[in-house]
């Protein structure tokens, strides 16, 4: 296989990768977020603590798959000097790490304790709050993916 060749293969897996992540995204701003909106807060609680319990346990593999896939197609791209699909993928790693950045500061430790209470059976009196915070960033974050997905597609067309 040529350079060429294996970046498009590189790009095209974090393509998938990240589309994991996107969709997962959309479908908690467009369907999650109202729908949650319409529960008590205990059952907020549960739900969304078990949601993360089972998002944070497997969603790492599309995601890191896709980051790092992104990052090796920068680099492949950069070598090869194929400038446009290296630019291209650099600005997907980079939206890519800011996501990451917002889902560690702010989602993640929302997830640790809404999970520990939905596991606990325990009621989280600040549950709702804590949903509204996460729900407060999730808009961007699935931008963030999607013009991921936009720039790791044009080193596939490039």
């Amino acid at each position: 296989m040529l350079l060429h060749d294996i970046t498009r293969v590189a790009a095209l897996i974090a393509v998938l990768g990240t589309a994991v992540v996107y969709g997962t995204d959309v479908f908690c701003a467009m369907v999650m977020r109202p729908a949650l909106a319409l529960v008590d807060d205990e059952a907020l609680v549960a739900v969304t603590g078990h949601v993360h319990r089972y998002g944070d346990l497997r969603m790492p593999l599309p995601g890191v798959l896709g980051i790092v896939a992104a990052a090796l197609t920068t680099a492949l791209a950069a070598v090869g000097a194929h400038w446009a699909q290296a630019i291209a993928a650099g600005i997907a790693l980079v939206l890519l790490l800011i996501w990451l950045a917002l889902y560690t500061r702010v989602s993640a430790p929302i997830n640790r304790q809404l999970t520990a209470a939905a596991e606990a059976g325990q009621p989280l009196p600040n549950g709702r709050a804590l949903q509204a915070k996460w729900d407060s960033i999730i808009d961007v974050r699935a931008i963030l993916q999607g013009l991921a997905v936009i720039a790791l597609c044009a080193v596939l067309m490039i």
